[in-house]
């Protein structure tokens, strides 16, 4: 069978998963082969305590269906620098009933080469790398945790974790559909890589979360890069009460959001991409309608204002591309995010995009990171509502984005206070004179506070004193 189990766990898988009980049972694997891993999984699940799988062989494994595990104790797989590979377009490994997940030591492949002309969701679901589906009725914190990890190759999202009802259905975003259980989610990721996955499909992000109930997200990534993923590089998404608490340490995110690659859409977006009428001037009938014919026509997004009388005030397509790191939060809770020798580059969206809409605030943290050559801002912070907004850029820089350097804007009635200190920022907004963005609309204090910084392309303030 290539597997041996023992009711004690060995010293190193100890320290490994530190969640499991001092009894937990550890199993073994010898063999470098599918069955016996799916041998090894389907026997942790059997178990009514937390299981270790230890993959105690030499070489590689290819499989060709998914790596299973349908129990609801914590399970910790444990590699020492194996590739689990496949040629399928089947997601690697899965934890179907939302138990708690660790994952040490391995490389998860899919077969590569996806594009949106060679698309993985045609003839069923995108693949995954990593995939943690909780149950309806889950309660506590769902943990997943990867160390040492590296994900690549898969037409879907490289690390999923899904507190949804409707699964890839979800969405994504502070509208996104569904609900989820009463369990929040926590992800810790040390020294991962996620490469080249999420380009067979719209919206595949190399990280995402989707919490649709009551519970919260948390995530400490350190150590780790994201790069070349379809969609965002990390997405976490909280629907409801729940805050999005993450710190970013020593972290890369890097080329992501290039799906919709813009040389095979251009061509198809009307010309004019945008235009605004006098009212009663156009009707609707009359504008171009949506895009078709082209290999994912969800990638040329159309919006349409009307007026009462139901004529056409504004429209305007553009393309879905995708950020660096993007937060949604749509509930009651807040953003707190603390980012710490990060470079968050060429993404072709936002580096960086935080959006939190209710009655939550965004407070943010910036120290010694970098956001370079961006196809829109490098980082962008948008609170819609009462919350507050705080920010704070220690020596951190924003240079050569498309969009502005940084933005930080409170739309409602809280207060804004950003603090920019011994940092830079130049050649953003197409050198425009928008290093630092800062705007509160409504009945709120805003402040922006420079101290011994160099905004070389300026400020646009609004509702907002310099200080």
């Amino acid at each position: 069978m290539g597997i041996t189990t023992k009711s004690l766990l060995t010293s190193t898988a100890a320290t490994l998963f530190l969640a499991a009980p001092a009894l937990a049972e550890t199993i073994t694997v010898t063999e470098a082969t599918e069955a016996a891993i799916t041998d090894a999984l389907a026997a942790a699940a059997a178990s009514e305590s937390a299981s270790t799988v230890v993959l105690a062989f030499d070489g590689d494994v290819e499989i060709a269906d998914t790596l299973a595990y349908d129990g609801r104790s914590a399970l910790a797989l444990i590699g020492s620098g194996q590739t689990i590979s496949t040629a399928n377009n089947v997601t690697l490994l899965a934890a179907t009933e939302g138990a708690d997940l660790h994952v040490v030591g391995l490389t998860l492949a899919g077969p590569g080469g996806w594009t949106v002309e060679n698309r993985g969701d045609l003839d069923g679901a995108a693949a995954k790398g990593i995939f943690v589906d909780l149950r309806d009725d889950q309660t506590g914190t769902a943990t997943l945790v990867a160390e040492d990890v590296t994900v690549r190759g898969v037409a879907g999202y490289g690390i999923h974790i899904s507190d949804c009802t409707l699964a890839d259905d979800c969405g994504g975003g502070q509208t996104g559909d569904g609900d989820g259980s009463d369990a929040g989610i926590a992800l810790t990721l040390r020294n991962v890589t996620i490469n080249d996955v999420g380009n067979g499909t719209f919206d595949g992000d190399g990280l995402r979360a989707d919490e649709r109930g009551p519970g919260g997200i948390t995530a400490l990534i350190t150590g780790s890069t994201v790069s070349m993923a379809g969609a965002d590089g990390i997405e976490l998404d909280e629907g409801g009460a729940g805050d999005v608490v993450a710190t970013i340490i020593d972290t890369r995110l890097v080329e992501n959001g290039a799906y919709c690659t813009p040389a095979l859409f251009a061509d198809a977006i009307p010309d004019p991409d945008e235009a605004e009428f006098e009212e009663g001037a156009m009707a609707e009938a009359d504008i171009p309608g949506p895009v078709t014919g082209t290999p994912d026509n969800t990638c040329i997004e159309r919006a349409v204002d009307l007026y009462d009388d139901g004529s056409v005030e504004a429209y305007e397509f553009g393309l879905d591309l995708d950020d660096g790191i993007d937060f949604d939060e749509g509930g009651a809770g807040s953003i707190h995010a603390v980012f710490l020798r990060s470079t968050i580059s060429r993404n072709l969206d936002e580096g960086v995009d935080f959006d939190e809409a209710g009655n939550g605030g965004i407070d943010v943290q910036f120290i010694d990171t970098v956001a370079e050559d961006n196809t829109d801002d490098g980082y962008k912070n948008s609170e819609e509502d009462a919350g507050s907004v705080t920010g704070l850029m220690l020596r951190s820089s924003a240079t050569g984005n498309g969009g502005k350097g940084a933005v930080f804007e409170e739309e409602g009635d809280g207060d804004l206070a950003v603090i920019a200190e011994a940092s830079s920022t130049a050649n953003n907004d197409d050198s425009d004179g928008t290093g630092i963005e800062a705007v509160q609309e409504d009945g709120g204090m805003g402040a922006l506070t420079l101290i011994d910084s160099d905004i070389a392309d300026g400020t646009d303030l609004d509702g907002v004193d310099l200080k």
